[in-house]
C-alpha cells in the first residue's frame, strides 16, 4: 500500500452501518404479501447475503421463486427494503462520525460505493445525518454496473489519484482489486477473509485513524 492516500471509498452495509434487522423485516413483509413464497426469511440468511449483488441475494434467499414471478417479486422486495431503510434505517457502527470527522480534518475525500438499490444511500444519509462528510456516492441501482465499475467511475469522476476502498466481504476485496484500488478489510462486518487475503484490516472504524 502507498504511504498516503487522497481519498477513502467506503462500502455501506457491514462497513458503515448494519441494517439487517430492518431489511429482514422488509423481506418477510414482502413474503407475507404473496402466495407463492412459503419459507420465512431469517436474520441469519439476510446477513449471509448482505452486500452481495442483487442477483445473488434473490437466488440465495428465494431459491424456489417461480421464474415468471422473479421480476415482480424482486420489485416488491425492493420497495419494502427501501421503505424499511428510510423509516427504520440501521445501526451505525461505533465511532463512525468521529472517524469521518478525523479523516476529513486530515484532508481525505470521502465516498460511498455500494451494491444497493437507488435511494438506499440517500436513506443512510437521511437516518445518519452524515451526508456532509461525503463528497459523492455510487451504487448498483444507478446503472446496474458491478461494484468494480462503480469504484472506477468514482475514481475517474472525482479525479482521485490515490484512493483506498474499505469493505467487509470477499466481494468488496474482489471489486477493489478489479478496480486497481488498495483494500482495507473491516473485520467487524459480515464477511470473513484471512490475513493473507487482506493484510490491511481494521477491527473498528476508529482504527482508520491509526492506519491512515
Amino acid at each position: 500500500m502507498p504511504p498516503s492516500f487522497d481519498s477513502v471509498i467506503f462500502d455501506l452495509d457491514g462497513t458503515l452501518w448494519d441494517s439487517s434487522v430492518a431489511i429482514t423485516e422488509a423481506f418477510q413483509a414482502a413474503k407475507n404479501s404473496v402466495d407463492y413464497i412459503h419459507d420465512d426469511v431469517t436474520l441469519a440468511q439476510v446477513q449471509a447475503v448482505t452486500g452481495q449483488p442483487y442477483e445473488v441475494v434473490y437466488d440465495r434467499l428465494f431459491p424456489n421463486l417461480p421464474a415468471d414471478k422473479f421480476d415482480e417479486y424482486r420489485a416488491l422486495c425492493a420497495r419494502h427494503e427501501l421503505l424499511a431503510a428510510q423509516q427504520h434505517g440501521g445501526q451505525l457502527y461505533p465511532g463512525l462520525e468521529a472517524t469521518l470527522g478525523y479523516l476529513r480534518s486530515r484532508g481525505y475525500r470521502l465516498f460511498i460505493v455500494s451494491n444497493c438499490q437507488l435511494g438506499y444511500v440517500e436513506a443512510f444519509f437521511q437516518n445518519s445525518q452524515l451526508e456532509r462528510y461525503f463528497e459523492g456516492h455510487q451504487c448498483f441501482g444507478t446503472k446496474k454496473l458491478p461494484k468494480s465499475e462503480n469504484i472506477r467511475e468514482v475514481v475517474t469522476q472525482y479525479g482521485l489519484r490515490a484512493p483506498v476502498y474499505v469493505g467487509d466481504t470477499s466481494g468488496d476485496l474482489a471489486a477493489a482489486q478489479a478496480a486497481g484500488v488498495p483494500f482495507i478489510f473491516a473485520t467487524y462486518g459480515f464477511g470473513r477473509l484471512s490475513e493473507a487475503e487482506a493484510p490491511q484490516r481494521i477491527s473498528q472504524l476508529a482504527d482508520l485513524q491509526q492506519l491512515l
